[in-house]
């Protein structure tokens, strides 16, 4: 599997994360969350015109903004 963001990720598809292109900060709230490069997340739900992205991280559900789906990178 090509690396492409979590954006262009279909609903119900699996992936790892293969890279996060953030700051320290928002690297370190990501990690707090449980996302993290290797872990593997599902996309559950895409909301048009730049809504939020929903995923699942092992037994959570995490809500992200448009802006913070398109800087984790998964393959």
């Amino acid at each position: 599997m090509k690396r492409m963001t979590l954006l262009q990720l279909k609903k119900g598809q699996k992936a790892k994360v293969a890279d996060i292109i953030a700051g320290h900060g928002l690297e370190h709230k990501f990690m707090s969350m449980g996302i993290y490069r290797g872990k593997e997340i599902i996309k559950l739900s895409h909301f048009l015109l730049r809504g939020p992205v929903t995923i699942r991280v092992g037994r959570s559900v995490i809500a992200l903004g448009h802006g913070m789906a398109a800087k984790i990178l998964v393959e």
